[in-house]
């Protein structure tokens, strides 16, 4: 099957645009409208148009021209120089491609450096929970939500899921980082390639007749619609966990750290109209995009099986497959841990479900180590190690600096 141009990615999408319309006035299509209101989101206003139909087109035409010109090795390469927000772009690059790169590196005009400080406060008090929640929270929900696990399992990244997951992980780490959006730091980079590589899988994955016969209600991968759920996979995640926890966040440094992933989605090619303003709006949406697609597929349970299987890159750490499992079942629930084929654990299920919140309330200062419960003054310290080592078992392994790359092909295996 030949490779679709780039013409017909795009005239497939307005298609597909004429098919959902049309759709949109039968009974049986009712429940999956789209009924968000742009007036939520941090523009205020915006079309409307159902994400499920709207992509990334300027990107799509220029990795679609890429490939067809065959210039992506050439554009990979030169911008493996490119490392830091402000600095340079390599000489050599195509016109096309500096054009485009020097636009989408433009921070948009209601970045707010009052809540990008607040943000600062946030990341440098909870940064240790962000680690486990981003991984085995965010991680493992991504193996349930339909489309991004056949997107990821038949591209080019499901080849090879440790380099897939540690550039994943650097998004995290970026966004937490106090120099994230300036000169000096290495976030809006991270957006722009991960946009340029998202518009790869695009133009490639139609081809796959693996993913085309197990996604049959998606003509071209990656919408605003599958961008917003994985946006909601992880800031909207982590705020529900904190709260779950009981983590007690400061009003201005949790709206600072929405700012930050706001300004992301934005760097990453999702419209303003659809980024919500505030941790309501944001609820409002994930209610309707998020919570109804969850659940399992055949590439899923194999996408989470590869994810607990990563403590064993690290040598004499305390996280194994057991652990991680329990900790699986314990932030995402029995259903979840059933569709993913996760076993109970008859050690570690018990001791998350019953010392997990008092061992966050004893780090939060809220409850002396010496009051709680005996059974978590024993394994506090293995609590803490887990914690520790969030990031580091996504990131062990990882060839530096990580380079994230427009795919040429999809997965070789499929």
């Amino acid at each position: 099957m030949d490779r679709p141009s780039r013409r017909n990615v795009l005239a497939a999408g307005g298609a597909l645009g004429v098919v959902g319309a049309l759709s949109a006035a039968t009974p049986a299509q009712a429940k999956s409208l789209w009924t968000w209101s742009p007036a939520g989101s941090v523009a205020g206003a915006g079309t409307g148009d159902d994400p499920a139909w709207v992509w990334d087109p300027e990107v799509d035409d220029l990795v679609g021209s890429l490939l067809d010109r065959g210039d992506v090795p050439k554009v990979n390469t030169l911008l493996r120089q490119w490392t830091k927000n402000g600095q340079a772009l390599p000489s050599g690059l195509p016109s096309d491609v500096r054009d485009f790169v020097e636009e989408a590196r433009r921070l948009p005009s209601w970045l707010d450096e009052g809540k990008l400080a607040a943000a600062q406060n946030f990341n440098e008090k909870r940064g240790l929970y962000l680690g486990v929640i981003y991984g085995f929270v965010s991680g493992m929900m991504s193996t349930t939500i339909p489309r991004e696990a056949r997107a990821v399992y038949y591209s080019k990244g499901g080849a090879d899921m440790r380099d897939r997951i540690t550039k994943t992980a650097k998004l995290g780490y970026d966004v937490g980082t106090s120099n994230a959006f300036r000169p000096d730091g290495e976030l809006i980079v991270t957006c722009v390639k991960t946009r340029l590589a998202h518009a790869g899988v695009r133009n490639l994955l139609p081809r796959s007749p693996y993913w085309t016969k197990s996604q049959p209600d998606e003509k071209i991968p990656i919408s605003q619609a599958d961008m917003m759920v994985t946006w909601h996979s992880l800031p909207t995640s982590v705020n529900r966990t904190l709260k779950r926890w009981k983590v007690p966040v400061d009003p201005a440094e949790g709206e600072g750290y929405l700012h930050t992933w706001q300004l992301t989605g934005h760097m990453l090619g999702i419209r303003d109209e659809y980024i919500p303003k505030s941790w309501a709006e944001a609820e409002s949406q994930a209610t309707q995009v998020l919570d109804p697609i969850v659940g399992p597929t055949p590439e899923g349970i194999k996408l989470a099986d590869m994810l607990l299987n990563l403590a064993s890159f690290i040598d004499g750490a305390v996280l194994t497959k057991h652990i991680l499992g329990a900790l699986t079942r314990y932030t995402l629930g029995d259903q979840t841990a059933k569709w993913l084929n996760i076993p109970k654990e008859p050690l570690w299920d018990p001791v998350f479900q019953n010392l997990w919140e008092p061992f966050v309330q004893v780090r939060e200062g809220l409850l002396s180590l010496e009051k709680a419960p005996g059974a978590l003054q024993k394994s506090y310290w293995a609590f803490d190690e887990i914690l520790r080592l969030g990031v580091l078992v996504l990131l062990s392994g990882a060839q530096f600096p990580i380079s994230i790359q427009i795919p040429q092909t999809n997965n070789p295996n499929y």
